[in-house]
């Protein structure tokens, strides 16, 4: 039913029209009420956030907020891996015949949803975790091991809501939705980040480059760095300014995700996977 009633719904120019009022320096008066209606109403614990409601000028700002370092603490064994955001599971599992699973009786291609990457399919046989980020969830992404990127690629494409009613509604959501591939280059092999945009500005910005996603007329960029950009393990990748789902791809033989089912909570730095 969702997917009948949104799917001729202008989804990219509704975004980028939220976005803009986002972006927009309110009265600093009725920000503090929004966002403070905004915190009681998802039930947001402050306390972990670095700086208080009052600092932000823009509700992108507050969005987007940092956290306290104390409040989100790094594994340091460098061979676990560390979940790259908050959030909860959507589906985790092996990837078969070049498919992942996106909800029961659903599935989708790794080829799409890399973007056709030549390198799709060394991913065949390895494992994924689909990681969905709520509204009251922190929103910036993190390198889930240390290593560099050294290519990416960028997939314009739909913004449908990424929640429980897009995932069991919008056939092959992920491969036909916004993304951005994050490739990460590490001493045991190579990880895939991939950022995927939803309904409601549906931007990603990443550290590693000047791209923002949402843009009218975008064409797909699939980019080799001059240098390669070194990550320390959980250090800021990239964000999302209202939105989405990040879905990390390990290639078999390399790393070991932990058993993983939907609904599981997740929390940057804590440990979601092992180096084999």
């Amino acid at each position: 039913m969702y997917y009948w009633l949104f799917r001729l719904f202008p989804k990219s120019a509704f975004s980028r029209m939220m976005g803009w009022f986002a972006d927009r320096a309110w009265s600093p008066r009725i920000l503090r009420l929004v966002i403070r209606f905004y915190v009681w109403f998802y039930e947001i614990d402050m306390r972990e956030f670095a700086l208080p409601i009052a600092s932000y000028s823009t509700f992108t700002e507050f969005f987007t907020r940092p956290v306290r370092p104390d409040s989100r603490p790094v594994l340091s064994d460098p061979r676990m891996l560390a979940s790259p955001v908050d959030g909860a599971v959507s589906e985790a599992g092996t990837i078969r015949k070049g498919r992942l699973i996106q909800a029961k009786g659903r599935d989708y291609s790794l080829e799409l949803l890399l973007g056709g990457d030549p390198g799709w399919k060394s991913y065949e046989n390895g494992q994924f975790a689909t990681l969905y980020l709520s509204p009251r969830d922190y929103h910036r992404i993190h390198a889930p091991c240390a290593g560099s990127v050294r290519r990416f690629r960028y997939v314009p494409g739909e913004l449908w809501t990424v929640g429980p009613a897009g995932v069991k509604g919008v056939p092959g959501l992920f491969s036909r939705s916004e993304r951005l591939v994050t490739f990460l280059a590490t001493e045991f092999g190579e990880v895939a980040v991939v950022a995927v945009g939803a309904t409601i500005v549906g931007r990603i910005r990443v550290v590693y480059h000047s791209l923002t996603s949402n843009r009218p007329g975008a064409s797909p960029l699939a980019e080799t760095l001059s240098e390669p950009f070194p990550l320390a393990k959980g250090s800021e990748l990239g964000r999302f300014e209202l939105g989405s789902t990040v879905i990390l791809l390990t290639r078999p033989g390399e790393v070991e995700l932990h058993p993983l089912r939907p609904g599981d909570p997740v929390r940057m730095g804590s440990p979601i996977g092992r180096v084999l």
